[in-house]
């Protein structure tokens, strides 16, 4: 006897809309976005693999922008782009926060990474803080993610993880 479960996997798409695979992500460049070029069609932990992906964005950021201001305001545009592909990409879905939704973990993730020392260690520490927030969703994330569903509330816990992330790791530099 199989029994099924209510979490559908990264590739089901659960409600009206369309079921995620390569050819979805392909139709529409906010889908391709918002599933991290493709990452988020991962079997496994799409989120955390999608997250993965924020390492190169903040190369490409740090790269193209050298001072903090200008790092912000590029992290500003792919958050704005975030809730633009996120919130079209849930609508197609018929979910408004699929699991293969991952751009919000992309661009989170490379906003901590800013104020992450540069290390592969405080990287890896970075990761994981990240990811425990994300997934844990400790107060106020959990009521923002179960309030807004749309491309602003996909993108918004994500933000919140991150400062939850950023504020432990600069407690963390200050103690040591």
């Amino acid at each position: 006897m199989t029994t099924s479960t209510n979490s559908p996997s990264p590739a089901s798409g659960r409600g009206v809309g369309e079921r995620a695979n390569l050819r979805f992500i392909l139709k529409h460049p906010a889908h391709l976005i918002a599933f991290g070029f493709g990452t988020g069609l991962s079997p496994k932990a799409p989120g955390t693999v999608g997250t993965l992906l924020g390492l190169p964005l903040f190369w490409l950021i740090a790269w193209a922008a050298h001072d903090l201001p200008n790092q912000i305001a590029l992290l500003i545009a792919a958050f704005l782009v975030g809730i633009w592909a996120c919130g079209r990409t849930g609508r197609a879905l018929g979910v408004p926060d699929h699991g293969g939704i991952v751009w919000d973990e992309i661009a989170a993730f490379a906003l901590v990474l800013v104020f992450t020392p540069a290390s592969w260690l405080w990287t890896g520490i970075a990761f994981a803080l990240f990811r425990l927030f994300d997934i844990v969703k400790p107060w106020p994330i959990r009521q923002f993610d179960a309030r807004l569903k749309n491309g602003f509330g996909v993108m918004f816990d994500d933000l919140l993880a991150a400062g939850y992330t950023i504020a432990v790791i600069k407690g963390l530099t200050w103690l040591v």
